[in-house]
């Protein structure tokens, strides 16, 4: 029976539907505001809009600007906790961080004044602490998170965009002072390398496509959209879609779960990643943001989609 739903679902899913619904929303990049206190990112083109679909049977159909190139930023947050789970444990990591949703932004540190450790490792804080938890000295937790998304996507062409990891390191100030409260805190060892790992891993190139194939990998278990199941872990793929589920979408989580009702993860760099469990993923992508951080186009692409759809988890 849940075969026949999931092909009757894929059946549904249309490049013609998949477009009417990314036409539709297009004009709302208008309300948004391409990101850029790191200035490279405010080079994005405000009007690029791409919607990527991997069903459950592992078909991909895209529409829009899909050959869009924008960096990860915040999406890669889920594979460096996916890596530092496999190699330490879920318990080793959870005593140096929180499993709380928030109503505060992305780069709310506060709290590491008064609960001593991050909220979650979806913010800037717990990010920096679940990368510095990678085994490895020198960019070796970045290369380790680099193979993931390379492996998950099966797309060895992805890279850095050398000129944004740059310019994140030049005006990071924020993410050093974050870094050195979890040090002075007792929660990272070593030196600024652990946090130009940070940096590098959000300044990885992507496409909407390529976070479609996340999306997917999640959603079943981490099973390849081509059914590699190499990394196979439903348990550890449960951690990550719940933590997306309350902090992927930043203080604007808890109101996502109530209209789009899916384990997702934006990034600054205007992609979303979205797992629909046991089912398929979806990217989307255009680079004007909302006041949370955002893709406003983004959004309502999935709320359409979703509710079209009935994909919600409610």
């Amino acid at each position: 029976m849940a075969q026949q739903n999931k092909t009757a679902l894929d059946k549904q899913i249309t490049k013609e539907r998949m477009q009417e619904i990314a036409s539709k929303n297009h004009q709302y990049y208008k309300e948004g505001k391409v990101a850029d206190y790191i200035p490279e990112l405010g080079k994005a083109n405000p009007e690029a809009v791409a919607f990527s679909v991997v069903k459950a049977n592992g078909e991909i159909i895209n529409v829009g600007d899909v050959k869009a190139k924008f960096t990860i930023q915040s999406i890669s947050k889920v594979i460096a906790l996916m890596i530092a789970v496999q190699e330490k444990g879920e318990q080793a990591l959870y005593e140096r961080i929180g499993y709380y949703g928030t109503e505060k932004a992305f780069n709310h540190y506060a709290n590491l004044e008064t609960a001593g450790k991050p909220l979650n490792p979806m913010m800037n804080a717990g990010a920096i602490l679940t990368t510095a938890f990678i085994e490895g000295e020198g960019d070796v937790a970045y290369q380790k998170i680099l193979a993931m998304i390379r492996y998950i996507t099966k797309n060895e062409s992805i890279a850095i965009n050398q000129t944004v990891y740059l310019s994140e390191k030049e005006t990071g100030h924020r993410n050093r002072g974050i870094f050195y409260l979890l040090k002075n805190n007792g929660l990272i060892e070593g030196e600024e390398d652990k946090l130009d790992n940070y940096f590098k891993q959000c300044s990885i190139e992507v496409t909407a496509e390529d976070l479609a194939k996340i999306g997917y990998f999640y959603a079943n278990g981490c099973t390849r959209f081509d059914g590699d199941k190499t990394y196979y872990n439903r348990d550890l793929a449960r951690l990550i879609q719940a933590q997306m589920l309350i902090a992927g979408m930043y203080d604007f989580s808890g109101e996502y779960a109530r209209t789009v009702g899916l384990p997702s993860k934006s990034g600054v760099g205007g992609g979303i990643a979205v797992s629909v469990p046991n089912k398929m993923g979806i990217g989307v992508f255009n680079p004007a943001l909302d006041q949370h951080g955002n893709s406003v186009v983004g959004y309502r692409i999935l709320y359409d989609f979703v509710n079209q759809m009935d994909l919600s988890l409610f």
